[in-house]
């Protein structure tokens, strides 16, 4: 084993909502440990899974957080933050990676700038497809924002830009709130020593941002899940299975649609939704309506580990969403080899098109239409003997010992490489009291 390395771990997202990108830190904080490795995870004060909390080589740093409306992950107020990156920074960590620009996502980034420790940076979440459905956020991101450009010692937007930006910001909420995560994602990217993505998508999407940056697309590994679960009672017709989070940018409104129409057609079908339907107020209300049909079963929240029943009592596996950047419940539903229809063409890393499944477009006629085209070939044992050979094929490419040593190499690489010149850190307070001021102008 090579040296042991200090990763320092900085995330938006470490619950209480579960999530792919919860998933994936402690994913990599639980091959870091067994590799002999120390880790730091600087993230919100939340309440949610921590399975490795107390480890001897792991140091946890949480900051003051709060709860924004229809977000699953408590939002970092901001409140420490300087003291917080000065006491990581002593800490001497040899590489920070960053996961998402969220306010302490920021503050590892303007951490690496300060110090030169090699910075590798993960873009999980298309945020810029997210931007309708998470207005709330916009004067948090701004803010956070903001505060970077302070902590950092330096800034990304010229003066010009900034006018411009801010005449913009007043003239269109939206406009205001793509700015402000570009903003913030362009910081990230361009400080970034690696940028890495879980999909050929999000590197695509980054690389028009920044056209210049070293970056890496390393799949999130997924495992089979075992059958630990309760059985589910069996459906003699067609069982359609949705896993995951329950949000409109889901495209569960859609999926409610396109099932609405295959059971007028095809009575003898059925729709599982699996995911905490009861917290989404702008849902509930259509999923209530759908749950008096007893072909609509919704489930609720089912731990991952119990999820391996779910997939296994299962035909054909939904997923409507345009918003994801890999979305592991399809790598999990392909492991248990069941046929996929997916409306984001380009999450293609486990479906091969009319093999094992079918992509189509986000409306729910076409969406209605795949799926009855898809109870055609599962009823035909052949066909659907060969989705579910593929499908677990294609699954097994992306494991979680691969990604954990492809993500191990490169902190070894980074750390190896040559270190930045430090910037300048700004005159003590003045980060403290920007932060103060941008906070009382948006009221977070």
């Amino acid at each position: 084993m090579t040296d042991p390395l200090r990763i320092a771990q900085f995330t938006d997202n470490y619950g209480p909502g579960r999530s792919g990108i919860l998933y994936a830190v402690q994913q990599l904080e639980g091959a870091l440990l067994e590799a002999g490795h120390e880790v730091i995870v600087v993230a919100p004060a939340a309440k949610g899974p921590n399975p490795y909390h107390g480890h001897p080589r792991r140091t946890e740093v949480r900051l003051p957080s709060v709860r924004v409306p229809g977000i699953p992950a408590r939002v970092a107020t901001g409140r420490h933050a300087e003291a917080m990156v000065r006491g990581v920074g002593e800490l001497k960590p040899d590489v920070i990676h960053v996961h998402g620009p969220g306010m302490i996502g920021l503050m590892g980034v303007a951490l690496a700038r300060r110090t030169g420790i090699p910075l590798v940076v993960t873009w999980h979440t298309d945020f810029a497809a997210y931007v309708e459905h998470y207005a709330l956020l916009s004067p948090v991101m701004g803010a956070a924002y903001h505060v970077w450009r302070v902590a950092a010692g330096t800034g990304v937007i010229d003066e010009v830009e900034a006018r411009q930006s801010a005449m913009a910001f007043r003239q269109a909420g939206r406009q205001r709130m793509v700015a402000d995560l570009l903003g913030a994602g362009n910081a990230m990217i361009t400080a970034a020593t690696v940028v890495v993505t879980p999909s050929p998508k999000t590197a695509r999407r980054v690389l028009t941002w920044t056209p210049d940056v070293d970056i890496r697309t390393i799949p999130n590994g997924v495992d089979p899940i075992p059958m630990e679960g309760p059985p589910i009672e069996p459906f003699a017709g067609v069982r359609f299975l949705y896993v995951g989070r329950i949000a409109p940018e889901k495209g569960i409104g859609v999926l409610l649609d396109a099932y609405r129409i295959v059971r007028k057609a095809v009575p003898n079908t059925e729709l599982m939704v699996v995911g905490d339907w009861k917290k989404v107020p702008s849902l509930r209300a259509r999923l209530l309506r759908a749950k008096r049909h007893p072909e609509v079963k919704l489930i609720g929240e089912v731990d991952r580990s119990l999820l391996g029943s779910y997939y296994a009592a299962s035909d054909v596996f939904v997923f409507p969403s345009l918003t994801d950047t890999q979305a592991l419940v399809l790598h999990e539903a392909a492991h248990a080899g069941l046929p996929l229809i997916v409306c984001d063409t380009q999450l293609d890393l486990v479906l091969e098109d009319k093999v094992n499944g079918e992509f189509c477009e986000a409306t729910p006629d076409a969406l209605a239409g795949a799926m009855l085209r898809m109870m055609d070939r599962v009823a035909d044992p052949v066909a659907r003997a060969r989705a579910a050979t593929v499908s677990r094929e294609r699954a097994g490419r992306y494991t979680l010992a691969s990604q954990n040593q492809a993500v191990l190499d490169l902190y070894g690489e980074v750390a190896c490489g040559v270190r930045r010149t430090p910037i300048t850190k700004p005159a003590p307070g003045r980060f403290a009291r920007t932060w103060k001021r941008v906070a009382a102008m948006t009221r977070v």
